[in-house]
């Protein structure tokens, strides 16, 4: 990356477009990673299918959406910087057009490190939509014995709905005892998913982006080479086999970031505490809760990221305004 010149207003307005388009996109199944990542006792929901079936038939088609408008406003700031960082750390470590597989490695571990200020807030409003629906389907209903016996109509079996949380509500009430830092509460744990994530993603990216382009040039000239077809592909590629390998990475996280918990649900004191509470209550098998849902989200996500990203939009939006 060292012959070609990193436009960083250009990455940014690119990391922002394709943040927007593939969250728009992907949503509803990462509100479903969500709530199945929080079960712990009762189990609200059997998969994924079943999640997203029965959010739709209790909180309408836009239930599954709850949420979205944090992650759409933050999700700007955190991919721009993400995929901009990348090519920065890339551009400085690199030599004679040449990065080596530690130089890769180092530029995903910086660039997952960047974004963790954008990623920490985001990520607690979000869950904390998200997991509002599960939290409601979990309160207990009148037993059908108590409803026979109550005089005058009978009593309706549905849980009456709380009170609906915003992001502004949640913000505010974050912020009142510890202030900022109430908003970035698990950010140990969002750093500890998100560098591993880019370490892996990244140089998996570049590598199967560049495969049968290796005459073509250096490999910054690869990827700004690279069709959109072969960019989507190598970032769906790339995207799942790092959301699944730190798919326990993100299970931590999401408990711990998660403020509301169901009856007889555990709360953590950190990270491990966390870890040692998951294996003894609920074994194994629990850090892997939400892998395919987690897979399903980030595959198209950097897929449609990375070819709109190397579609080179910022470039022709800047070109535009002069």
């Amino acid at each position: 990356m060292g012959d070609k010149k990193v436009s960083l207003p250009a990455k940014l307005i690119n990391g922002g477009v394709a943040g927007l388009v593939g969250v728009t996109c992907v949503f509803p199944i990462d509100l479903a990673k969500t709530r199945l990542q929080n079960q712990q006792g009762v189990q609200v929901y059997k998969g994924m299918f079943d999640c997203l079936a029965k959010t739709v038939r209790a909180e309408g088609y836009f239930g599954c959406y709850r949420g979205a408008a944090v992650n759409l406003t933050l999700v700007t700031p955190e991919k721009a910087i993400k995929l901009a960082a990348n090519d920065v750390f890339r551009q400085k470590l690199s030599k004679d057009g040449h990065l080596p597989l530690w130089g890769e490695v180092m530029a995903g571990c910086g660039a997952g490190t960047c974004q963790v200020v954008v990623t920490t807030p985001m990520e607690m409003l979000k869950i904390q939509l998200q997991d509002a629906g599960r939290l409601a389907a979990q309160r207990p209903v009148a037993a059908p014995t108590q409803a026979a016996a109550a005089p005058g109509p009978a009593p309706s079996l549905v849980a009456p709905a709380a009170r609906r949380p915003s992001a502004t509500g949640i913000t505010a009430d974050l912020l009142k005892p510890r202030g900022l830092a109430g908003l970035y509460r698990g950010a140990g744990a969002t750093l500890m998913r998100d560098v591993p994530f880019s370490m892996i993603y990244f140089p998996l990216f570049a590598n199967l982006n560049a495969l049968g382009r290796e005459s073509a040039g250096g490999q910054a000239d690869v990827q700004a080479q690279a069709p959109f077809w072969q960019s989507f592909l190598a970032g769906c590629s790339a995207g799942s086999v790092a959301a699944v390998a730190v798919t326990p990475l993100d299970v931590i996280k999401t408990r711990l970031q998660t403020l509301q918990k169901g009856e007889g649900e555990d709360s953590y004191r950190g990270i491990v505490d966390c870890t040692k509470r998951i294996m003894r209550r609920e074994g194994p098998s629990a850090f892997l809760k939400g892998a395919a849902c987690r897979a399903l989200v980030i595959a198209p996500l950097f897929g449609i990221a990375q070819g709109v990203y190397f579609l080179g939009v910022g470039e022709t939006v800047l070109g535009l305004l002069g």
